[in-house]
């Protein structure tokens, strides 16, 4: 299995090849390659920081040898003036790295802060809030990366660590029984070990998955929080329990009162605003 390393140098390496081409000819035509220089991150927006371990990284993936001193952690609150952290490097790798940088911590700062609003919400209770799929292309690593800094929980990176039966699995395949066996089966035979999740869309849905078995967690799809309870019923423990659809910062917090045991949100990124940082020299 691929680490978050290998990915995390797999972006870095292309973000930086998109941005510079054959060369950063702004950086190349008025700056002397030997020139040394410093610069720091300024906060201009109140949120949650993300993306400083990032950072970090992809200033020494340009030059190893950097020196970069971190004023602030990822998940900390962030108010406009701070100086998040210090880098010292070739003026060089300052001005190639910049964009990507901000790039990433600006994105993944504002992912952070709108998933702590959520988590917030859920404070007391046993609910526990997740991300989805819909992510940005190429980007998935650092948005769930944000994600988790803010306070939420990762459902699958992708398509190959969960089996995650949707109502068109389920109407391609002939209805619940047959899905939920034959990935039960394939399963069995091929991953051992591999999650069946199976989404719900009416009671009589949640009624046959119970009766029938072989899945790990039910999705309660578009059930409002009215209609939860009597599906949690249903279930009675039986399975691991996610609510998902139309589910907001206005009414989270009635999802988690009925005890359900995850609500899945993608506004948590698709939502998401960029927070505002800069990236400044700093002159001697």
């Amino acid at each position: 299995m691929t680490t978050y390393e290998q990915v995390l140098s797999f972006l870095i390496k292309n973000a930086l090849k998109e941005d510079t081409g054959d060369g950063d000819h702004s950086t190349l035509s008025c700056i002397s390659p030997d020139a040394k220089g410093k610069a720091v991150l300024r906060v201009k927006e109140d949120g949650i920081l993300a993306g400083m371990e990032v950072a970090e990284k992809i200033f020494r993936y340009v030059q190893p040898g950097v020196v970069f001193t971190a004023y602030k952690k990822d998940g900390d609150e962030m108010r406009i003036g701070d100086t998040a952290f210090e880098v010292e490097a070739k003026v060089h790798t300052i001005l190639q790295c910049e964009r990507l940088v901000l790039n990433c911590m600006q994105r993944m700062s504002g992912i952070a802060t709108l998933t702590r609003k959520y988590a917030d919400q859920l404070k007391g209770y046993h609910t526990r809030l997740l991300d989805t799929r819909k992510t940005t292309p190429n980007f998935r690593l650092l948005e769930k990366e944000a994600v988790r800094i803010g306070g939420g929980l990762n459902h699958r990176m992708g398509l190959y660590d969960m089996i995650m039966l949707k109502d068109n699995h389920i109407d391609y395949c002939g209805g619940i029984e047959k899905a939920l066996a034959k990935a039960y089966a394939y399963v069995q035979e091929k991953k051992p070990g591999l999650k069946i999740e199976i989404e719900t869309r009416n009671m009589d849905d949640v009624k046959r998955v119970v009766a029938f078995g072989k899945a790990n967690r039910i999705m309660l799809d578009n059930f409002t929080p009215e209609q939860l309870p009597e599906a949690l019923k249903i279930i009675n423990g039986k399975f691991e329990t996610e609510a998902s659809g139309g589910i907001t910062l206005d009414n989270i917090a009635a999802y988690a009162q009925t005890g359900v045991d995850y609500v899945s949100v993608g506004a948590v990124i698709h939502h998401a605003v960029s927070a505002d940082l800069s990236l400044k020299a700093v002159l001697t």
